[in-house]
């Protein structure tokens, strides 16, 4: 008890995460887990853990032919922890059985949800935990009608529910079995647009969603975080659509769908195989960028993008940045950089070292490979289940670090609140 109350929160987040894999692996290896002569190594029920938990989707074993109800089961509330994060759900369980949260509890919770203040933070917990369990219900409700029509009602209605979870919690999860995704519904309106809608409430953030309700959608009275994240997610959204359906001859819901999924989603209704590179690397960029922050999703974020374009605008033409009527906080520039620098390095040298490890396999399809697993999105051309062990834990670190972030996982071994010397300023030159 001592040692964590010296621990710092970010060192205890990181921990939390690592031990819900570590569990979710053990649970997927039971007997009652698996399907009768299914053998599963532990190597792959430690990805698959790792890839629920991270909400990330990729797979080395299919969900459906490799797990019983009861695996999918443990598979889902991995991926609902992962998406909810570990801290959320432990301070949601001790609201439960009617105990207080102390003040290290509610520095977690703040580190963990990408809050100001710890002002009304309970409150938000209990938001949060209604507003899940109210899209997820209306997502499994809706997704119903749809999988009623090809798997008896009771199957049915545990794919339904399954699926909203994933959708939601922005995880590419599925359980339809024989590696095929959702591309059997890829024509099928209702379910693509109810998917894609679970998968945007859930990557733009609580906070977001909050704020919809209390504002009524009055686009005046909304915070400057809301408006940058809903104006950049509806141009990536819409930009991307407009430049897959360029390079790839599918229809314009094929490519909306993918568009929105790109986005740390990893659904597919389309075989990723068969798209061009000018295709694979607008869903690369779409990937690296992500979703929002405090969301079920991952990546560099989409406000982290928008800060790099207003700080490149403002060096460009001498003008403070601002939008909507606000100044961008000063260091917001500085962090962005930073964010976006480690997340590109962390995808090149994991494609590096794949290269090594995967001589075979091209070096389009292994950078495809990192990227998803680095945002979170679980989106592959079909490489996942050839890689070798030592591939495999490499993308299970990347996963694990695109999950927390990687400046969280940098910050935790050495972080001070400052220096106190003060050096005088050399000259270099830039550019």
């Amino acid at each position: 008890m001592r040692m964590i109350k010296r621990t710092t929160p970010v060192r205890i987040i990181s921990l939390g995460f690592a031990l819900a894999i570590l569990a979710g692996s053990g649970l997927l290896m039971l007997p009652c887990s698996l399907k009768a002569g299914v053998h599963l190594r532990y190597i792959d029920a430690l990805y698959t853990a790792t890839s629920a938990v991270c909400v990330t989707g990729l797979i080395a074993v299919d969900a459906g032919d490799t797990f019983t109800p009861l695996g999918q089961f443990f598979l889902a509330v991995m991926i609902q922890v992962g998406g909810l994060g570990v801290t959320a759900i432990g301070a949601g369980i001790i609201l439960a059985i009617g105990r207080k949260i102390n003040l290290k509890g509610r520095i977690l919770i703040r580190e963990a949800m990408n809050l100001d203040s710890g002002k009304g933070m309970i409150r938000f917990i209990r938001a949060v935990f209604f507003t899940t369990i109210l899209i997820e219900s209306i997502g499994a409700i809706l997704s119903f009608f749809v999988f009623s029509r090809n798997y008896p009602p009771l199957k049915a209605l545990g794919i339904s529910i399954f699926h909203s979870i994933a959708a939601f919690n922005n995880s590419g999860f599925d359980i339809l079995g024989g590696m095929q995704n959702l591309i059997p519904y890829r024509d099928d309106v209702f379910l693509n647009l109810v998917t894609c809608a679970l998968i945007f409430f859930g990557g733009i953030g609580f906070l977001v969603i909050c704020e919809l309700v209390q504002t009524r959608l009055h686009w005046n009275k909304m915070s400057m975080h809301a408006r940058v994240v809903l104006s950049v997610s509806f141009v990536l959204t819409f930009g991307g659509m407009i430049l897959l359906k360029m390079t790839e001859d599918f229809s314009w819901l094929v490519a909306f769908f993918h568009s929105v999924s790109a986005r740390t989603a990893g659904f597919s209704t389309y075989p990723l195989g068969d798209f061009h590179t000018p295709g694979l690397l607008v869903m690369m960029v779409l990937m690296f960028i992500g979703a929002s922050p405090g969301s079920t999703a991952g990546g560099i974020k989409t406000s982290t993008v928008f800060v790099l374009i207003q700080g490149i605008k403002s060096a460009a033409t001498n003008h403070t940045e601002k939008v909507f009527h606000y100044a961008i906080p000063k260091g917001a520039f500085r962090k962005a950089s930073v964010i976006t620098i480690l997340g590109g390095s962390i995808v090149f040298v994991c494609t590096y070292l794949l290269s090594i490890l995967e001589p075979q396999i091209p070096l389009t399809d292994l950078l495809f490979e990192s990227v998803s697993a680095f945002g979170t999105v679980g989106l592959s051309t079909g490489i996942t289940t050839q890689l070798c062990t030592a591939s495999k834990l490499l993308c299970i670190v990347v996963m694990y670090i695109g999950r927390l972030g990687p400046l969280t996982i940098f910050s935790i071994w050495h972080y001070t609140l400052g220096e106190r010397v003060r050096y005088p300023e050399g000259n270099i030159s830039i550019g």
